[in-house]
């Protein structure tokens, strides 16, 4: 009895040692799937967080374009010209007297200026600059610099002024005589200066609107002339600042607009830099912009001069003064000569031929087309130096 009860619990341990392994590996199933859910889940959800950061970086770099990049080249090289002008008041000390006094007064301006040298030349305005007793500089990266006058060409409203620093960015010039009508503009303007902590410029976009736009000598003495019109916003305190192509490349010194409010409607201009290259040539190299002498005055032709010379129309000036051993005189011009143009420009009246000469400096060549005894004639003369 006791020898089966002995081989059946040997039995009952062969079989529990048999099934025991199987029934903790079914256990242990479950935990398997388990885990493999959850990898699978951190999987995927790496997948998505990969996923994401990519369309971050697409949306990202989409965003990136010609305008931004260009801003990117030139902004460092923007800057805010604070000035200090003083203004002489006149001020009655007695009503019954009536005596008076001339009083200074100081008064605050702002404007934009570009760094357009590794050696702290900047171009602005002259309107911006001129009668200033103090000037400051700040640039884009915040720090301050006392400036000096270098030269002003008023009647091209274009002023150098000059810094002394290290590592100063600056921008480069572009070319305004390949401009094309629709292209993009961006204005440029750091007006802000002492106002807010931010010494960023301001950017407004747009495009070039028209080309060779010509203005009539104001009350000023200012000429300007194949302005470059844009309706990229041009806003108080802008003046000074560069307008640029796609390239981050100077085009145009933004100088003011047409507005009856003082806003911006869309309407401004800026003097193209090959004008202001020139200028600031001359200034650099002289300290202003030398006068230049020709040697002949003109005038207008009236219905009278014109039926006396049997001419169809008033087109044209008259040349009514020619000055011994001058340009014009070794030119071969001579007085009752019709000049019809100038440099390729047509000339109807002396408004036309003072604009036609504005740009000249001194050792240019200017090429005019003339009648003289019904033959049209071409002549040639080199301006020089009055002295």
């Amino acid at each position: 009895m006791k020898r089966y009860i002995v081989i059946i619990i040997l039995i009952l341990m062969i079989i529990a040692l048999v099934i025991y392994p199987k029934l903790n590996q079914k256990r242990q199933i479950p935990q398997s799937l388990k885990q493999r859910d959850q990898f699978e889940d951190n999987i995927s959800n790496r997948n998505k967080d990969e996923l994401l950061e990519g369309r971050r970086e697409e949306v990202y770099s989409s965003r990136k374009n010609a305008i931004t990049n260009a801003t990117e080249i030139v902004e460092p090289a923007v800057v805010s010209v604070n000035v200090i002008k003083t203004q002489i008041v006149r001020r009655r000390h007695s009503f019954f007297f009536g005596f008076y006094d001339d009083v200074p007064y100081s008064i605050q301006g702002i404007g934009s200026g570009v760094i357009f040298s590794n050696d702290g030349f900047i171009i602005t305005n002259a309107h911006v600059v001129e009668g200033a007793t103090e000037i400051k500089v700040i640039l884009a990266d915040t720090r301050q610099f006392d400036a000096e006058v270098i030269g002003v060409d008023r009647s091209h409203d274009i002023a150098v002024i000059k810094i002394e620093g290290e590592d100063l960015p600056y921008a480069a010039f572009g070319n305004s005589d390949d401009l094309i009508i629709g292209e993009w503009a961006i204005a440029v303007g750091n007006p802000y200066g002492y106002l807010i902590k931010d010494s960023k410029p301001s950017v407004s976009v747009g495009v070039i609107s028209a080309l060779n736009r010509d203005f009539a000598e104001n009350k000023d003495g200012k000429i300007y002339r194949h302005m470059v019109q844009t309706d990229a916003a041009i806003n108080q305190g802008n003046s000074g600042g560069p307008l640029v192509n796609i390239f981050g490349e100077i085009i145009a010194i933004n100088t003011f607009i047409f507005s009856e409010s003082g806003g911006n409607i869309g309407i401004g201009f800026a003097i193209p830099v090959n004008t202001v290259k020139k200028s600031a040539r001359e200034l650099i190299e002289f300290g202003k912009i030398r006068q230049i002498w020709f040697g002949f005055k003109v005038q207008e032709i009236n219905p009278l001069i014109a039926s006396y010379l049997k001419l169809k129309n008033l087109d044209g000036v008259l040349v009514n003064y020619i000055e011994k051993n001058s340009p014009a005189y070794q030119a071969g011009l001579q007085e009752g000569d019709i000049i019809k143009e100038i440099n390729k420009n047509m000339i109807k009246d002396t408004r036309d031929a003072e604009l036609a000469v504005s740009d000249i400096s001194v050792d240019d060549r200017i090429e005019i087309k003339l009648i003289r005894d019904k033959d049209e004639i071409i002549i040639n003369l080199k301006a020089i130096e009055y002295k």
